[in-house]
């Protein structure tokens, strides 16, 4: 694969996944006067990224689009998300009069490029660009586009990877210090586009297109990191609720008091339809099936411990399983026991489970189908436990 094709698929691809970036921050962004402008800003740089794909620009101009014109708003465009950048940046100093100097800034920038980009063209006639060359050959137009995006992503490099050593948010975190690595690949894009401009060779372009592909690659992620953590913790959540659900069931069934509400007919229910937010479920239900466990010690008979661990071996049970494999053969020993009428007594802690933690549990309901009437509960059993 040639360096053009493949600068062409990541191009391509950046873009899709900028698009994917900025629908899905949308609407959480625009809620959140904090994230509104750097969402803006990424919009502004999808859409001069999308804008510098010669596929898009080949559509443009098939549709009857001058070329001259693709690049002056895709120009005009990013310096606009630069601006941002820059906004985004200033605006978290509080300081008043830089925000001002920045617009001000802005708009003179966006005026003269429009200003300079109108006067080649009087004076161009009918000559043509090429797709991704210079919208025109005017010296002051490409150092006042260049200068501006070198500017805002030098300032957002410094400060985003300033920014991410002095807060304790992780998602903020990883979202600083990606922004400040796709900074890092747009001034090298700039400076590379500078060289080519003022004196490089063609063959470039297709690394510079690689080059900010990548950017925009690396600045969509950076938008999509607390969806990522959202989407992160929902599996966690779904995960604990599914495979705690056999074990959580059976002990709120014997002991139906703990539970806010009763366990549906299946799992698949239970996670398809949840009655609560997915994260409180297997919250919930990791209190509930404890609060459970605690109530079935009283029913514990002693040595039921060791005698599921005991048995576990006799079964095969892995060694790093044991512990595990018996406290679920004496849980349901004691499940059983409290089903069928067994009087409770002083309870008799099992070991390993003082802190209740969602691993441990877990652990147990991983050993459970196979444990749970591992050992015996007869009526002598009962009647050894009734006054």
């Amino acid at each position: 694969m040639s360096a053009s094709e493949l600068a062409t698929q990541v191009g391509l691809g950046s873009v899709l996944i900028m698009w994917f970036a900025v629908a899905c921050r949308a609407r959480p962004a625009l809620r959140q006067a904090q994230q509104r402008g750097l969402w803006i800003s990424v919009l502004a740089a999808t859409v001069a990224i999308t804008l510098f794909q010669p596929r898009i620009v080949e559509l443009l101009t098939d549709a009857g689009t001058d070329v001259r014109t693709i690049a002056l708003v895709r120009n005009l465009i990013g310096v606009l998300s630069a601006g941002l950048v820059l906004l985004f940046m200033v605006d978290s100093t509080r300081a008043r009069r830089l925000h001002l100097s920045v617009v001000v800034g802005l708009a003179a920038a966006m005026g003269a490029l429009l200003v300079l980009s109108l006067l080649q063209a009087v004076h161009s006639g009918e000559s043509t660009p090429s797709v991704q060359g210079p919208a025109d050959a005017g010296s002051a137009y490409w150092l006042i586009l260049v200068v501006a995006h070198l500017v805002g992503d030098a300032v957002a490099l410094t400060v985003c990877w300033s920014y991410s050593l002095r807060t304790a948010d992780r998602d903020l975190v990883w979202s600083l210090r990606l922004f400040a690595v796709g900074s890092v690949f747009a001034v090298a894009f700039w400076g590379g586009y500078l060289w080519y401009l003022f004196g490089g060779t063609p063959a470039i372009l297709p690394y510079l297109s690689l080059v900010i592909g990548v950017h925009g690659i690396i600045r969509a992620v950076s938008l999509l990191v607390p969806t990522a953590t959202a989407a992160a913790r929902t599996w966690t959540a779904l995960r604990v609720t599914w495979r705690l659900w056999p074990l959580w069931r059976d002990l709120v069934v014997a002991v139906p008091q703990v539970a806010l509400a009763s366990p549906q007919q299946t799992r698949i229910q239970e996670v398809l339809r949840p009655r609560s937010p997915l994260a409180l479920q297997a919250h919930r239900q990791t209190i509930e099936t404890y609060d459970a466990l605690l109530v079935l010690q009283q029913y514990s008979r002693p040595g039921a411990y060791e005698d599921a661990r005991r048995h576990a071996q006799r079964a095969g049970v892995r060694d790093d399983r044991l512990a595990a494999a018996a406290l679920a053969g004496a849980l349901g020993q004691a499940r059983r026991a409290k089903l069928v009428g067994a009087s409770p007594s002083a309870a008799r802690p099992l070991p390993g489970v003082e802190h209740g933690s969602a691993a441990t549990l877990l652990t147990i309901a991983r050993m459970w189908p196979s444990m749970t009437d591992a050992l015996p509960c007869d009526s002598e059993t009962v009647a050894a436990r009734r006054p």
